[in-house]
C-alpha cells in the first residue's frame, strides 16, 4: 500500500474515535446462566433443610444419635435395638434394676471362640429345645456350692435333696449309687423292677426302715437276704410267716396249735408241730 493511502486511513480512524468491543454473555445465554444459578441455590437450600430435618428426626447430638449414646464406658442404647449383622462386644449389660432381653424369630446362639476362631462352647436356645455344647456343664449357687455337674464321665448332683416330681417316678436303666433313698413325708417309697431283678448291695450293711407305715417286699421267683460275714436281724414285736408248709408226721388226734420253725439244708423254712423234743428231723420230707 502506498504511504499516502496508509496515512490517509489512519487519519480517518483517528478523526472518527476508538472502536469499543463488548465482552460477556448476552441474550438467551445470560438468562440460562441466571436460571441455573437460581436452581443451584434452591437445591442447596433444599439439601440444607433436609439435612437439618434428618438431624432433628434422628436426634443427632454431640453425645450420639437417637437412642444411641456415646459414654466413657462405651455405647449406651435406650429402648429396643435391632442388629441385622453380627454384634461383637466385650460386655453387654442392662441398666441397673432393669432386665436384659434377647429376642429372635428363630434361635439365639451364644458362641465362645478361641484364638483360631474355633468354637469351644455353644449355647443354642431354639423353639424346641435349649442345647449346651461344652466339655463340662455346671450349676452353682451364689456362694460357689456345686448344685449340678455333667461331663462325659459322670453326672453329679450336689444338692442336699434330689426330688423327682414325675408321676411315673424315676427310671434307672443301670445301677444307682446313693447313701439314702427316702420319700417325701406322708408319701410311700417304691423300689420296683418290672422285668428284671432288684439288687441292693452295701459293704457295711443295708437298713430298711419304715417309721410310720408298713414295709412290703414282693417278688415273682425268690427273695434272698444274704449276709456273708454278719447276721440278718428281724427286729419286731410280731413276725408272721403265714404261707409256710407244715410237716405231716404228727401224732393222730393231736389238736395242738404250737409249731416249731425248722430250716432245711437248702434254706427252706417249714413248720412242724412242737413236741417234747425237736421234730424237725422227723419232717425232713418237706425239704425234698
Amino acid at each position: 500500500m502506498p504511504q499516502e493511502q496508509y496515512t490517509h486511513r489512519s487519519t480517518m480512524q483517528t478523526s472518527e474515535g476508538p472502536q469499543v468491543y463488548k465482552v460477556g454473555i448476552y441474550g438467551w445465554r445470560k438468562r440460562c446462566l441466571y436460571f441455573f444459578v437460581l436452581l443451584l441455590m434452591i437445591l442447596i437450600l433444599v439439601n440444607l433443610a433436609m439435612t437439618i430435618w434428618i438431624l432433628k428426626v434422628m436426634n443427632f447430638t454431640i453425645d450420639g444419635m437417637g437412642n444411641l449414646r456415646i459414654t466413657e464406658k462405651g455405647l449406651k442404647l435406650e429402648g429396643d435395638s435391632e442388629f441385622l449383622k453380627p454384634l461383637y462386644a466385650k460386655e453387654i449389660r442392662s441398666r441397673p434394676g432393669n432386665p436384659l432381653y434377647f429376642q429372635s424369630a428363630r434361635n439365639v446362639t451364644v458362641n465362645i471362640l478361641n484364638e483360631k476362631t474355633k468354637v469351644l462352647t455353644r449355647l443354642v436356645t431354639g423353639p424346641l429345645a435349649v442345647e449346651a455344647h461344652s466339655q463340662k456343664f455346671e450349676v452353682k449357687t451364689l456362694s460357689g456350692k456345686l448344685l449340678f455337674s455333667a461331663d462325659d464321665n459322670e453326672v453329679v448332683v450336689g444338692a442336699e435333696r434330689l426330688r423327682v416330681l414325675g408321676a411315673e417316678g424315676t427310671v434307672f436303666p443301670k445301677s444307682i449309687e446313693t447313701p439314702n433313698v427316702r420319700a417325701d413325708p406322708f408319701k410311700e417309697l417304691r423300689l420296683e423292677s418290672p422285668t428284671r431283678a432288684l439288687v441292693m448291695e452295701a459293704p457295711k450293711g443295708i437298713e430298711i426302715n419304715a417309721e410310720a407305715g408298713s414295709l412290703k417286699a414282693t417278688c415273682r421267683t425268690e427273695l434272698r437276704l444274704e449276709s456273708k460275714d454278719g447276721e440278718i436281724m428281724l427286729n419286731s414285736a410280731k413276725i408272721k410267716l403265714p404261707n409256710l408248709p407244715q410237716g405231716s408226721s404228727s401224732s393222730a388226734g393231736s389238736r395242738q396249735k404250737i409249731y416249731e420253725l425248722c430250716v432245711c439244708p437248702n434254706g427252706r423254712l417249714f413248720l412242724s408241730q412242737a413236741g417234747t423234743s425237736s421234730t424237725c428231723q422227723i419232717n425232713t420230707s418237706v425239704c425234698l
